[in-house]
């Protein structure tokens, strides 16, 4: 879909040119959130353009659940978070895609949800890594992924 932020992002991934992509699974792909205030942020972006889980096949439906498993189980070992909240919204971009958010006790309001967050701190370009700290964050998600899902 030529309109779809989620498209677009893994058009970039078979383009070379998004520089968050981590790694491939079988339905889908990992990739770090472009702003780290939850330091860790994961998206499991879905290879199939569908909207909700009820669209996929049984089959294929167990596959993308357990992928997504796969990489939230990576964030964790690789962040030793708290704890990790998943969410798939999708009301904004319509194209399946997890949120894997880390999260710290040491965060000001960490029982809230994270998006009680104000939208100006969470996406600050103060939580933008720069190439240094991404390329760290990716090699401890993909040292965890390739554990994990090969």
């Amino acid at each position: 879909m030529e309109d779809c932020l989620i498209c677009s992002r893994i058009k970039m991934i078979g383009e070379g040119t998004n520089k968050y992509f981590v790694k491939e699974l079988e339905t889908g792909y990992a990739v770090l959130g472009d702003h780290q205030y939850f330091e860790g942020y994961t998206l499991f972006l879905g290879k199939e353009h569908k909207r909700e889980l009820h669209e996929l096949d049984s089959g294929y439906k167990q596959k993308f659940l357990r992928d997504m498993s796969i990489v939230a189980e990576a964030v964790h070992h690789a962040f030793k978070p708290h704890k990790l909240n998943y969410e798939l919204l999708g009301n904004g971009d319509a194209h399946m895609h997890w949120h894997i958010f880390p999260r710290s006790l040491n965060e000001p309001n960490p029982t809230h949800p994270v998006w009680w967050t104000p939208r100006e701190v969470m996406y600050s370009d103060d939580y933008r890594p720069d190439e240094a700290r991404l390329a760290d964050l990716k090699n401890k998600l993909l040292t965890e992924l390739n554990r994990l899902a090969d």
